[in-house]
């Protein structure tokens, strides 16, 4: 092969390489732009004003809907969460909220690769603090108080993990700024003896009104376990097997959560239950889908949570003792959370 041709054929892959990469920037340009345009018969939104606190039961949540407003947290009356939202401008992929203190898990776009912050936002959506998140943001929590937070991650890297991700779980003194930045620095008390892991994972975590108290998933050697956290003694004790994503009730009797099933899809396996604190006794719910979603109490009788929609997802609630039927709550929402009044997380 002569040098010329030798040329050439650099210069024509140098093209081909140059024309695929303008076409992935004019597509990925486009497809920005189709998410910034509503679609008809989309949710009404509009620009606002959005608290925390005051002004009655509403509900706040991450805006799935494509247009301006996508990723924004919005608000909803909380007696028609399916009417117009109230964008606020602020961007979160996890959210959460209570007693006029908001978490909010929000992305950091840099010139090579993103990184996650977790934010800690007033009553008015006003950043107080913010703390480094490892990995992404899978879920967040505020306690009834508002005193502290805790989010969660998915991290690579660990190297019992193999090729698979683990998690970290942090919680933060939103008053003092002290962080715990993993609880695997809690000493872990397992079928009433001290325990240690290399592989042990925590995630899911759901505070108790006393602020010290908090409930969180436990993973070890394969099996998952609700453990009871304290704050103070910095401790972590196993109470029941197979509990994922729990959720405290509003009275503090129960936690609501997935739970694998045998015989489910191995890409499909959970189904929702309620444990019962005092007895132990496991509720299962009306809800026969999948649910992979930290699930949030509406108050002491109903449920909500997340499922795949058409613009992403969409919120659906239960019956917390297992009767009824599932009802589609409004589309194009996750991350939710009851303000207005005190609804403990």
């Amino acid at each position: 092969m002569t040098l010329r041709s030798r040329v050439l054929i650099l210069v024509s892959a140098l093209v081909v390489l140059a024309g695929v990469a303008a076409a992935s920037v004019l597509h990925a340009s486009a497809r920005a732009d189709r998410l910034d345009q509503a679609r008809p018969g989309g949710p009404r939104i509009a620009s606002g004003r959005l608290t925390l606190t005051g002004g009655g039961p509403r509900v706040v949540f991450r805006n799935m809907a494509w247009g301006p407003h996508r990723d924004e947290l919005v608000s909803a009356p909380a007696a028609d969460p399916s009417g117009p939202r109230t964008a606020s401008g602020v961007k979160c992929l996890r959210f959460y909220a209570a007693s006029g203190t908001g978490v909010c898990l929000r992305a950091v776009h840099g010139p090579v690769q993103d990184t996650y912050r977790a934010v800690i936002l007033d009553a008015h959506l006003k950043e107080r603090a913010h703390y480094d998140v490892p990995g992404i943001p899978s879920r967040a929590r505020v306690s009834p108080s508002g005193r502290f937070a805790a989010w969660t991650a998915f991290v690579g890297g660990d190297s019992y993990a193999g090729t698979a991700f683990s998690t970290r779980a942090a919680i933060v003194d939103t008053r003092t700024g002290r962080l715990t930045p993993t609880l695997e620095a809690y000493r872990i008390v397992k079928d009433g003896r001290p325990y240690r892991a290399a592989d042990v994972n925590f995630w899911g975590v759901t505070f108790a009104a006393d602020d010290r108290t908090f409930y969180a998933t436990m993973a070890t050697r394969g099996s998952t376990y609700l453990v009871r956290g304290d704050l103070r003694a910095r401790t972590l004790t196993t109470l029941h097997p197979n509990v994922e994503c729990p959720s405290l009730s509003p009275d503090g009797t129960r936690i609501a959560y997935k739970k694998r099933v045998k015989g489910a899809p191995e890409e499909a396996p959970w189904h929702l239950y309620v444990l019962n604190l005092s007895t132990g006794r496991e509720t299962a719910l009306a809800e026969h889908r999948s649910v992979d979603d930290q699930l949030v109490w509406r108050d002491n009788r109903t449920l909500v949570y997340a499922l795949p929609g058409d613009y992403g997802a969409d919120l659906y609630t239960v019956r917390a003792d297992g009767t009824g039927t599932t009802h589609r709550l409004t589309t194009a929402a996750v991350s939710p959370a009851y303000v207005g009044r005190d609804v403990p997380g």
